[in-house]
């Protein structure tokens, strides 16, 4: 298998190299380049419905099937993200700077499955970036913040700098893919948006990183309960305005993650990070109140339905979540659920394989019901899945869940 997708990463080298580098784009910029379109995918379908199908499932009407996304289906499992990569020579944080190729990776998984929404090509810590915090990715060992707030000092002065952050200007190169995207989808799948929730943003910005030091958080919590609090009251608000930001820049639905719920206790949970996401629930329903919002608590899903009752009108489920009580806590709101497929069984190497993907795929859909419901997975891919199992995923979702819907 890798022997594979090696050769076909080198295939979509040459498409790419043969493809013009000067495809029309927004505001007189120029494509980058582009992979091709193929058979059977959102690019390529002329159904018109699927404009608005994930819209009007998190929005709890009525849908012909269930809509399905992938988390992280752009980026490192697709052999063309892996080829334009080699490309244009850049790492992912690089790649993210020029709106050119964020609209580039953003399309990419559109033109080879049959997903429902695209999502923006970006990652969680371009908060802290704009809050003057450096962000790097040294070879291997993901995302990190090599100099974390170490300090009372340290955070009173992020505090004083934070107070004078404009994301509109910090982050206008995101705004500007995000309408480059649009322009590009043409209309035919919605756009989603997102950002990291501020106790997730805290982690990283006190602890640099996502696998090491997972105690810094909680430690200043309860070490430093008040500038804690000042920290995220701060994140709170310039998320807010980032999420916010994005819409008015053109997408049409938002997804906030707070990906570090296994790293806090259900105590600070309810204490520090529940009051930071019920007010941006709030205020972007004030602001945007035809614009659906996600949230998605991994780990820490049993604040699901105080999520719900936030006013978010779609929660996720991870690989934990009861599914019977997740459907039965969101009809009672007349809400939506999205996930949780185990993204396991699109990894040949882990025994995945097409008979498995399609029982567990009807499993879950029996389970949550084909309406009221968002398909995805329970954790984000992870690089090793094989594109054609993924295609065979959304492929299952569509064709079950039409056919149950039917019935009803």
């Amino acid at each position: 298998n890798l022997q594979l997708e090696l050769g076909r990463s080198r295939e979509m080298l040459v498409l790419f190299a043969l493809i013009p580098s000067a495809l029309s784009g927004a505001a007189g910029m120029t494509r980058v380049s582009a992979s091709p379109v193929l058979a059977g995918s959102a690019l390529a379908s002329s159904d018109a419905r699927k404009a608005d199908l994930m819209v009007r499932a998190a929005l709890g009407q009525k849908v012909e099937r269930t809509p399905v996304w992938l988390f992280r289906q752009a980026g490192r499992h697709l052999p063309e993200y892996q080829a334009y990569k080699t490309l244009r020579g850049k790492n992912f944080i690089q790649l993210l700077e020029d709106p050119r190729d964020v609209a580039e990776c953003t399309l990419q998984p559109l033109r080879r499955y049959d997903l429902d929404a695209a999502i923006l090509f970006s990652d969680i810590l371009v908060v802290p970036q704009c809050l003057g915090i450096e962000v790097t990715m040294p070879g291997g060992k993901g995302i990190q913040v090599p100099k974390p707030i170490a300090s009372p000092e340290d955070a009173r002065a992020l505090l004083a700098r934070g107070a004078d952050v404009d994301v509109r200007v910090g982050l206008a190169h995101v705004l500007e893919s995000v309408s480059l995207i649009r322009e590009q989808l043409g209309g035919k799948v919605p756009l989603i948006g997102f950002s990291a929730a501020p106790w997730t943003l805290f982690y990283y910005m006190v602890g640099g990183s996502g696998r090491k030091n997972t105690e810094s958080g909680e430690c200043w919590l309860r070490e430093q309960p008040e500038l804690s609090l000042q920290l995220l009251n701060l994140l709170t608000d310039v998320v807010i305005e980032y999420m916010s930001a994005q819409i008015v820049a053109g997408a049409q639905m938002m997804q906030l993650f707070e990906a570090m719920g296994e790293h806090i206790s259900q105590e600070s949970m309810s204490a520090f990070a529940m009051p930071a996401m019920r007010k941006i629930a709030a205020e972007l329903k004030e602001r945007h109140p035809t614009i659906p919002t996600m949230v998605f608590s991994r780990d820490a899903t049993y604040c699901n339905d105080e999520l719900l009752e936030a006013g978010f009108d779609v929660v996720t489920l991870d690989l934990a979540t009861d599914r019977a009580q997740a459907r039965s806590q969101a009809l009672a709101r007349g809400r939506s659920l999205q996930g949780n497929f185990d993204p396991k069984l699109l990894r040949r190497g882990e025994g995945g394989s097409e008979e498995k993907i399609r029982a567990e795929t009807e499993q879950m859909l029996r389970a949550l019901g084909p309406d009221h419901l968002i398909a995805n997975l329970g954790a984000g891919l992870e690089g090793t899945e094989d594109p054609a199992l993924c295609d065979y995923f959304v492929n299952c979702v569509h064709e079950l869940s039409e056919g149950m819907l039917a019935q009803q």
